[in-house]
């Protein structure tokens, strides 16, 4: 593919019919419909108790139809006391059955409504809870970093970038599939359902407030299009996105993409070298697998390393970035390192505990 056709724009525009929303991450409640039952089983026990301790002391009450009272009668009268009714055509007579109303089936009534109000109180509420909390949280986000595609390549990357210290609440994921946006949702991540490739849903996920914009599509026409469109959103977030195949990353480039992995490439690259090497391929594994063992990170110079070579630093440098050239650490270019460079380094962020390669078993 040079460039989407037309049949892939026609296939996208089809998918903007699908609706799309926010989803905030969920507190640990019980599910909706188990709250009602629960609820209704509540009601529906203090319903028979209330109409079991009338029948118990049936002859106290008076009915002005038959003048007796049976246990239907009971529960007749329980239900119309419960809800405040309250007909008249059953009452206590007795000193012993006006007792009982006074401590028991009053406080039940009372009990009685609280259950259903709350209940309903609660589906009343819920809406306008929810709307609140999208409002501030839209109100409250800056600099967070959007995520299209909650695949296994979107997966990655965010347990990548939450490893250097980004918080789970400045990660939101856009994902056409309901079911991927309610699993990064339980996983503490706000969620936008809908296609990415359309404007509104993008600003949905404030997309023109976000520092950095991850493409992880399936589909590389699909990334060229959230591509162009993230781009004229945000001319200054920092946007990274991958494609199937590596002709396709130029095409990426110009749609202002800053960089573009090749995930084919990638991985046929680290199988070869696996190949060749099964001890530097373990190596290359942990290095790119954040958080654990090696890392290989960007941090600034510090003073006292300004005038110094690469080699003279404390850490493993790799390269140094001057101002947009990266350049290797025996670059003769390079000098010395000056205060507004920035390097490339590896180093072990788990000294304690060693999952490194040197501790794993070479492959026979």
């Amino acid at each position: 593919m040079k460039q989407p056709g037309h049949d892939a724009i026609a296939r996208q525009a089809d998918e903007h019919l699908v609706t799309h929303r926010v989803e905030l991450p969920k507190k640990v409640v019980e599910h909706p419909f188990r709250q009602v039952a629960k609820r209704l089983s509540i009601a529906l026990f203090l319903l028979i108790a209330t109409a079991l301790i009338v029948y118990a002391d049936h002859e106290g009450y008076n009915d002005n139809s038959d003048g007796s009272v049976d246990f239907l009668d009971a529960l007749y009268y329980a239900t119309v006391t419960l809800s405040t009714t309250g007909y008249g055509d059953i009452t206590p007579v007795s000193d012993s059955a006006r007792l009982t109303n006074i401590l028991v089936v009053t406080p039940l009534r009372v009990l009685f409504l609280i259950v259903l109000v709350g209940t309903t109180l609660e589906v009343l509420t819920e809406r306008t809870r929810e709307e609140w909390r999208l409002n501030r949280w839209r109100s409250t986000l800056r600099d967070h970093t959007v995520v299209i595609g909650f695949g296994t390549k979107g997966r990655s990357a965010i347990q990548t970038v939450c490893a250097t210290g980004l918080k789970k609440e400045q990660v939101v994921v856009v994902d056409p599939s309901a079911k991927a946006i309610e699993a990064a949702s339980s996983e503490g991540y706000v969620g936008v359902v809908g296609d990415a490739t359309r404007s509104e849903v993008l600003k949905r996920a404030e997309v023109h407030k976000a520092r950095q914009i991850i493409i992880a599509t399936q589909r590389d026409d699909t990334a060229v299009l959230v591509t162009l469109t993230a781009r004229q959103l945000n001319r200054a977030a920092k946007i990274v996105a991958a494609v199937r195949e590596e002709e396709n990353a130029p095409l990426l480039k110009q749609s202002g993409a800053d960089a573009v992995i090749t995930s084919a490439s990638a991985a046929g690259r680290l199988l070869g070298l696996s190949v060749l090497s099964p001890a530097a391929g373990m190596v290359m594994e942990d290095l790119i697998q954040q958080g654990s063992g090696l890392d290989m990170t960007e941090r600034p110079v510090i003073k006292a390393e300004v005038g110094r070579t690469p080699r003279e630093t404390d850490d493993l440098v790799v390269s140094v970035v001057r101002g947009h050239r990266v350049l290797g650490y025996d670059d003769p270019a390079i000098g010395t390192l000056q205060l507004t460079d920035r390097l490339i380094t590896i180093v072990r962020v788990s000294p304690g505990s060693q999952v490194a390669p040197d501790t794993r078993p070479l492959p026979e």
